[in-house]
């Protein structure tokens, strides 16, 4: 009897981090790139054919932008800060470190961000230390503090999801904690890390809209300013919500492409 042995390939994958799937991308004719160029197409199209108010609202806005830039990044570099040290100590070992942590999100987490907004500018502007607490900063703490417990349980899911292993491998060759988390650990949660937090930064930028009402002057702040000089609430709202979006999908490719160049999802 004969017998036949079939030598089988093993391909084995080393230490990336955890994969996600992730559906392909179609082209062209996706509900994206249709989305983008339609709203394009419309804001075009309403300051070609009726420039009057289109266009003059539409020239009323740029300012409120950089605002609104400036609001979500610096709001979204803050909760970075906030969210490492809060994922570090969700995981620490340390009960009382974990401890404080853990109330830190679950407080946050159970108040609305329009009331943390509310609470930092007028509620602790009571207080003489805050008493002179200028909009801006107020709204970039509210932001970055609300987001930074989001981004705290990102960042634990993402280190939580390396291999065990690669933590002993690093102890055995003389690495210390601290270096196991920052040589080892790290790097590779970054890319399970990465696709969350730009989803987050994405629903930041969204939500900053809510820094109106502290008049700090975004683009939803100037959208107001103009309705209520005008009168032309329609006209004003169309064009920030068009704004909006048009932001909101660019920066929502932008992350995209990032996650599919450092091949997040597409490994062999």
């Amino acid at each position: 009897m004969n017998q036949h042995f079939h030598k089988k390939a093993v391909k084995i994958d080393i230490g990336d981090g955890a994969a996600i799937p992730v559906k392909k991308d179609a082209g062209l004719f996706t509900a994206w790139w249709m989305t983008f160029f339609g709203a394009i197409a419309v804001i075009v199209y309403l300051c070609v054919t009726q420039p009057e108010p289109y266009w003059r609202v539409l020239k009323f806005l740029p300012d409120g932008v950089y605002v609104t830039f400036q609001v979500t990044i610096l709001s979204i570099l803050l909760s970075l800060v906030l969210g490492l040290v809060t994922g570090l100590g969700r995981l620490s070992r340390n009960k009382v470190v974990n401890l404080i942590a853990s109330t830190y999100v679950e407080i946050i987490r159970g108040i609305p961000l329009l009331v943390q907004l509310f609470y930092i500018y007028y509620a602790l502007g009571r207080l003489e230390f805050f008493k002179d607490l200028p909009p801006m900063a107020a709204a970039v703490a509210a932001m970055g503090i609300c987001y930074g417990a989001y981004m705290g349980e990102v960042f634990r899911a993402g280190i939580d999801s390396i291999d065990k292993g690669q933590s002993e491998a690093s102890r055995s060759l003389g690495f210390n904690r601290a270096q196991t988390m920052m040589y080892v650990i790290l790097p590779q949660a970054w890319r399970t890390i990465l696709p969350p937090v730009g989803n987050e930064f994405i629903a930041l930028l969204k939500d900053s809209s809510l820094v109106s009402v502290l008049a700090v002057a975004d683009l939803m702040r100037r959208g107001r300013e103009f309705a209520s000089e005008s009168f032309l609430y329609f006209e004003a709202y169309t064009m920030v919500a068009l704004v909006y979006l048009v932001i909101t999908l660019f920066l929502s490719k932008g992350v995209s492409k990032m996650e599919q160049r450092l091949n997040y999802y597409e490994r062999d």
